[in-house]
């Protein structure tokens, strides 16, 4: 039982996983139907429940409901509220599969590889969970460790998620999701495989390399598998602890401008985003910096595609209606109508608002409400007023983002020109320029870039 593959199961583990999800995935089918076609009693409640359901599952049904959560409309606000509260603190597997998973990984004598290892979890997720170990050479490092059967757990969850989409399409077709699953499908097969997200992380480390407010940890090659991942251990405390202890205006801003620039300066530099922002995924220095974890969810742009968010933003900004129809053309979007493309500009100048105001503020003004939810639910309504509209795959990861982060933002309460730190990022923006840096940095990292 030591050396056997935890993860050869096959048609079994599927069939479990299915068993599983069937149900959950059947009444969330059936509760969008009778949402639908107006039967709303105890709905809040069934997304409370489902919540619970999907945060135990500790698998990837549960990243594609919290990455739906951020896409207006994408499901029933009941839904899209619970779901996007989700964290990934799944129950830690035992010893027992600890000891049989570094078997499979690193061969019968992987302990002699450390001077120590924890034998209780340091930290769960959906996909995995972390050990904190000790290198012969006295080197503190954190071990994730991938979940048995998790290849069978994304095909059978990904089969029952397009099975729920599919109702939901049919009674609602604001947003056409095709391209949203084709996209969440790709990555989340992509994060099964932890000598892709190594890379990944080795890519930010040369991206942030002369950052001093983001720690990006080093990987160990040597300890590095499909399945596992060993990187320099950072310390830190989680946000909400921080938060908790009421820190000063200055430091809440500070941990702002870092986040602002672990997550912006990929991106309009390098034209690749982390697209999944949620407070597990880091945490604080003592210097209000941040330490970045997870590189599971990446995703590298076309130049021209980063170009557009610039130009959607500044044709926005100055009222250009012809521009920011160039623009949703560079991000993909085909055959939009004038009607659709007003309603689609309303969600836009939502999330660009603060990037267009040249003055210190609040990410959202109106603190009485959730990031996003209102103006997500006048969204969808237009959206289905004029036909609804098929995002293309690139639009979901900066999407989700950006949602994540202004959610961050609001729980910070920083105040800041947004404004001002948005310009110095693309005052020299060029594509040529970024298709270089973006070239030399991904071969630099080693990332072998699909769809």
């Amino acid at each position: 039982m030591a050396g056997r593959d935890l993860d050869d199961s096959g048609l079994f583990g599927e069939l479990r996983r299915m068993v599983r999800t069937t149900g959950t995935v059947g009444g969330i089918a059936a509760r969008i139907a009778g949402h639908r076609i107006g039967i709303t009693g105890g709905s809040a409640a069934h997304a409370e429940d489902l919540k619970g359901v999907l945060g135990g599952l500790k698998g990837p049904l549960m990243k594609a409901a919290q990455l739906l959560a951020t896409i207006p409309g994408a499901l029933p606000d009941d839904y899209a509220l619970e779901l996007s509260q989700l964290q990934s603190n799944a129950p830690p597997m035992g010893w027992s599969f600890v000891r049989r998973r570094m078997s499979t990984e690193l061969g019968p004598n992987w302990q002699q590889r450390f001077k120590q290892f924890g034998q209780e979890a340091a930290a769960a997720a959906s996909l995995g969970q972390v050990h904190k170990a000790v290198l012969p050479d006295g080197k503190i490092v954190a071990c994730k460790l991938q979940y048995p059967d998790m290849t069978t757990t994304v095909e059978a969850d990904l089969k029952q998620f397009r099975m729920a989409m599919g109702v939901y399409h049919r009674l609602d077709n604001a947003i056409r999701q095709d391209d949203v699953i084709e996209e969440l499908t790709e990555r989340l097969r992509e994060e099964l495989d932890y000598t892709r997200e190594a890379a990944n992380l080795r890519l930010y480390g040369v991206m942030l390399r002369n950052s001093q407010s983001v720690t990006i940890p080093r990987t160990v090659p040597d300890l590095c598998t499909r399945r596992l991942l060993t990187m320099q251990w950072v310390d830190g405390r989680s946000l909400q602890s921080v938060l908790d202890t009421n820190p000063s205006q200055e430091e809440r801003n500070a941990m702002a401008r870092a986040l602002f620039e672990a997550w912006y300066v990929p991106l309009y530099r390098y034209g690749v985003i982390h697209g999944d922002p949620h407070m597990g995924n880091f945490t604080v220095r003592d210097d209000f910096g941040f330490n970045l974890l997870d590189f599971g969810a990446i995703r590298v742009f076309r130049p021209r595609f980063v170009r557009g968010i610039i130009e959607l933003c500044e044709g926005l900004r100055v009222g250009d209606i012809d521009r920011t129809a160039h623009a949703y053309e560079m991000w993909g979007f085909s055959n939009l109508s004038r009607d659709t493309m007003t309603v689609l500009n309303e969600w836009a100048s939502f999330l660009y608002e603060p990037l267009m105001q040249d003055r210190e503020r609040a990410i959202q003004e109106d603190e009485g409400t959730i990031f996003g939810r209102d103006i997500a639910a006048r969204v969808h309504a237009g959206l289905q007023r004029t036909g609804g509209v098929k995002p293309p795959r690139e639009f979901v990861l900066v999407d989700r983002s950006a949602i994540g982060l202004g959610s961050v933002f609001m729980r910070l309460g920083a105040k800041l020109n947004w404004h001002r730190m948005f310009q110095d990022l693309i005052a020299d923006f060029n594509e040529d320029d970024l298709a270089r840096r973006q070239q030399a940095a991904l071969q630099e990292a080693g990332v072998k870039v699909g769809v």
